[in-house]
C-alpha cells in the first residue's frame, strides 16, 4: 500500500520562498514569533528557542497517523532574506472527504504588506494539486485581517464554530483541477 502522506515541497511566490520547515529554522523564528501581540487571537506565548526546537522537531517527524501528513513551510522574504512567517497544512481524513486544515502567521514587523495573503494563496494553490476535497482554516471572528486573508483564498465562513473560531471552508473536488 502506498503512503498517503503528502510532503510539503518549496513554494514560491512574488516576493516569497516557502520553504519546508526544519529544525533549524526554530533560532530565527523565535525571534519572528516573539511578540506576545501575535497570539491575542490563537492564545499561547512566544517559546523560548529550545522549546520552538523541540517541536519543530515534532513536526519535521510527522504525524504518528499515517493518514496524515503534517505540511509546514517557513517564509524567507527574498528582499531582506529572512524569514518572517509560516503556513501549514494539516492533512487527512475528515467526515467531507480528504480535508486540509490550513494556517499562518507572519510576524509583527513584516504585517501589512499582504505577506500572509500571498504565502496562503500560494499553498492553496499547492494543494489545488493534491488529491484534496475540503480546504478548512478556522478564524477568530474578530481577526479581521485572517479573514482577509482566507476570502484571498477561495474559503467562505460557515456557520459551525471551533473553540470560539469561525470555520472558513472551500471545496475543490479531489485535487482533479490546476
Amino acid at each position: 500500500m502506498t503512503d498517503p502522506r503528502i510532503p510539503a515541497t518549496e513554494l514560491a511566490t512574488r516576493r516569497l520562498d516557502l520553504l519546508p520547515l526544519q529544525v533549524e529554522h526554530a533560532d530565527e523564528m523565535a525571534g519572528v514569533l516573539s511578540d506576545p501581540a501575535l497570539h491575542t487571537f490563537i492564545g499561547g506565548a512566544p517559546e523560548p528557542p529550545d522549546a520552538l526546537r523541540a517541536r519543530y522537531h515534532r513536526m519535521v517527524t510527522g504525524s504518528p497517523d499515517p493518514a496524515v501528513s503534517w505540511c509546514n513551510w517557513v517564509l524567507r522574504l527574498r528582499d531582506e532574506t529572512c524569514l518572517a512567517g509560516t503556513v501549514q497544512a494539516t492533512i487527512g481524513p475528515s467526515p467531507d472527504g480528504r480535508q486540509a486544515e490550513i494556517a499562518w502567521v507572519v510576524g509583527t514587523r513584516w504585517q501589512g504588506r499582504g505577506l500572509a495573503k500571498e504565502a496562503a494563496m500560494a499553498l492553496t494553490a499547492w494543494l489545488e494539486r493534491q488529491p484534496i476535497d475540503v480546504v478548512v482554516a478556522h478564524v477568530h471572528p474578530d481577526h479581521e485581517a485572517s479573514a482577509a486573508v482566507a476570502t484571498a483564498c477561495g474559503l467562505t465562513p460557515t456557520d459551525r464554530t471551533q473553540d470560539g473560531e469561525i470555520r472558513w471552508e472551500r471545496t475543490l473536488g479531489s485535487g482533479e483541477s490546476g
